[in-house]
């Protein structure tokens, strides 16, 4: 059954506030095989609150985790995240299609500080597939 075309524009709670230490960094890099020696944290940090408001939405939807596949995932910056910050994740659904029996789902997450002053937008596309054949 396919998934209904209003969940487009749909807004989900916030993540709770996720205060960003130099520790948290240092251990986050050396997750993914970085080392850390001060500055920005890497790229790919926002993942870590672009999961849980992933979370968010799988919970408050009611998918079936195990038919979900990531397809995508981009991050465009507004400034780099630094240590010290104070970061939350709003999603967003921003667009729906159905293809061969699957959902394609594709997500926004504005990332934004203590202030509420974006820092970056993660989109992502989820395949929601179909149910057997």
């Amino acid at each position: 059954m396919s998934i209904d075309q209003s969940l487009v524009g749909q807004e989900f709670p916030p993540t709770a506030p996720l205060p960003v230490p130099v520790e948290r960094i240092r251990e986050f890099a050396s997750a993914i095989g970085a080392e850390y020696a001060g500055g920005p944290a890497p790229a790919t940090f926002p993942t870590v609150l672009a999961i849980a408001a992933m979370n968010t939405f799988l919970a408050a939807t009611g998918l079936d985790l195990s038919r979900v596949v990531h397809g995508d995932q981009k991050f465009t910056y507004a400034r780099p995240v630094l240590p010290g910050d104070v970061l939350t994740a709003s999603l967003t659904v921003a667009s729906l299609r159905q293809i061969g029996g699957n959902d394609i789902i594709g997500t926004r997450s504005d990332v934004t500080d203590a202030a509420g002053r974006l820092v970056c937008t993660a989109t992502a596309t989820l395949v929601h597939r179909g149910g057997e054949a």
